[in-house]
């Protein structure tokens, strides 16, 4: 899942949306992605957990063809805890920022084993406090593994809520919060609406508008990428 930075937007933002639009925008989500899920493969909240973190700034199609010998060869957190690293950088190096993602994954791993005892923690500010892990991530794992009524911003999502007029903060933090706000409930099939009508209609380079259910709704076809 590819993750915005957090320098300004250097494009105007659009007009924002009317309480009524806001309704209408959240009704056609729900009702066109019904139960929507995230495209990353996995078994259980290890593998999920993992999966996310090899998503950032990587798409979701790598990481799943990465994942499958990943998961063979360090099927729990202790053997990942006890992996070479080099091991692990060797099933992962077709990902973007490799090296550095291997140290996270095996130091999270090792965290798991010493403070949790093998379980991975589902509460969203520990999960917060592993290495590699921050908020997108860990709302990521929780909307996934417990449908938690939280929204991640990645960079579809960001660049959605801005062509829709949903938001106009400048990072994907406030973003989220003012997203939380607006919508307040479904967040999680909120999110994943989202990611999938970003990834697949409104994309950031010839957005498919002719087939865009929302395109009576929208504000703007600008990038809305932060640099």
């Amino acid at each position: 899942m590819d993750k915005p930075t957090k320098k300004n937007i250097k494009t105007k933002a659009p007009k924002k949306a009317t309480k009524a639009e806001i309704k209408a925008i959240k009704a056609l989500f729900l009702e066109h992605f019904k139960g929507a899920r995230t495209e990353l493969v996995f078994s259980n909240d290890f593998e999920l957990l993992i999966a996310v973190m090899l998503s950032a700034q990587c798409t979701d199609k790598r990481v799943n063809l990465i994942t499958p010998k990943l998961f063979a060869r360090f099927p729990t957190p202790e053997a990942l805890s006890n992996a070479d690293l080099d091991s692990i950088k060797e099933c992962i190096k077709t990902c973007s920022f490799f090296n550095n993602k291997a140290k996270n994954l095996k130091a999270m791993a090792k965290e798991i084993c010493e403070k949790y005892n093998g379980e991975i923690p589902l509460e969203r500010e520990i999960l917060k406090t592993l290495p590699g892990v921050g908020q997108k991530t860990a709302n990521v794992v929780l909307i996934e593994s417990k449908e938690a009524n939280f929204i991640a911003v990645d960079t579809h999502v960001f660049r959605v809520s801005h062509r829709l007029g949903l938001s106009s903060a400048t990072t994907p933090l406030a973003t989220e919060v003012e997203l939380t706000k607006i919508f307040k409930d479904n967040l999680a099939t909120l999110h994943q609406a989202m990611v999938l009508f970003g990834r697949y209609t409104c994309k950031a380079v010839n957005p498919q508008c002719q087939e865009c259910f929302l395109k009576h709704l929208c504000k703007s076809k600008t990038t809305y990428r932060c640099n």
